[in-house]
């Protein structure tokens, strides 16, 4: 009984992350209404199952990059308010991997879009 409440508390702090993540992020909602339209659109489309496993993992890729920048943010943020270019280098990493992501998620959709 005591691994499944380990279980249901790490299940509850990593939604609290989620929500966190969707109600103070402006970028994450913009990412979050991108990947639901390419799913409408998908449905639009009737695309393949391998279609969908593909735009389902992009999806994916950038949502969670998204959260791992914000958490690289809030910890750079938590140790320093002075500028120190180390800092700046783990945020501007971080947000270029979430670029990076999201070019290619522009890259799939037009690939399964605009076939």
């Amino acid at each position: 009984m005591k691994n499944g409440y380990k279980f249901s508390r790490t299940l509850t702090f990593a939604w609290r992350g989620i929500k966190f993540c969707i109600r103070n992020e402006r970028n994450m909602r913009f990412h979050l209404i991108a990947g639901t339209l390419a799913v409408a659109v998908g449905f639009l489309q009737s695309i393949s199952l391998q279609e969908w496993a593909i735009l389902s993992l992009t999806i994916t890729l950038v949502l969670v990059l998204e959260m791992i920048n914000t958490a690289i943010e809030n910890v750079v943020d938590m140790f320093t308010t002075d500028y120190h270019p180390l800092a700046e280098v783990a945020k501007n990493v971080a947000a270029g991997a979430v670029l990076v992501a999201a070019l290619n998620a522009l890259v799939v959709g037009a690939v399964i879009f605009l076939k």
